[in-house]
């Protein structure tokens, strides 16, 4: 199933007034199969010991692919609804930026699963690794 082309400017539109926003996730690229958002580092995202907080990451990783799954249902019908999401921290960041690469893993009727790998855009390093399933609800 491939994503829907569209206006990066409309997904990103999605984040107005929304814990997207205020942690800076902005959409930045769409493939047939895949989503690229970017996120800052720094305060609004860091954890006590001034690193990227892992809930900050695991936002970024059900963002990124509740975005995937808004491109390949039709929203006047259904919307996407996060079930389950899990993420392993295997790096750390302490500023610049992190770059998420979300690929659909499985496409069903009523179900997405994404996998989403979170970077560190400076090193190019991998820095969490997570799982994200959506559910698909109808919205009659």
């Amino acid at each position: 199933m491939k994503l829907k082309k569209v206006d990066i400017s409309q997904v990103n539109a999605f984040n107005k007034n929304t814990l997207m926003e205020v942690l800076g996730i902005e959409c930045v690229e769409i493939g047939e199969d895949y989503i690229v958002s970017t996120m800052p580092v720094g305060p609004s995202t860091h954890q006590p010991m001034g690193l990227l907080h892992g809930g900050a990451s695991a936002a970024l990783i059900e963002s990124v692919g509740s975005m995937g799954s808004t491109l390949l249902i039709d929203l006047s019908k259904e919307a996407p609804v996060g079930i389950e999401i899990n993420a392993n921290h295997i790096g750390s960041v302490k500023s610049g930026m992190v770059k998420a690469i979300g690929k659909i893993v499985h496409a069903g009727k009523r179900t997405h699963l994404w996998q989403v790998d979170i970077y560190d855009m400076a090193t190019d390093k991998l820095v969490c690794t997570g799982r994200l399933t959506v559910m698909i609800v109808s919205k009659s």
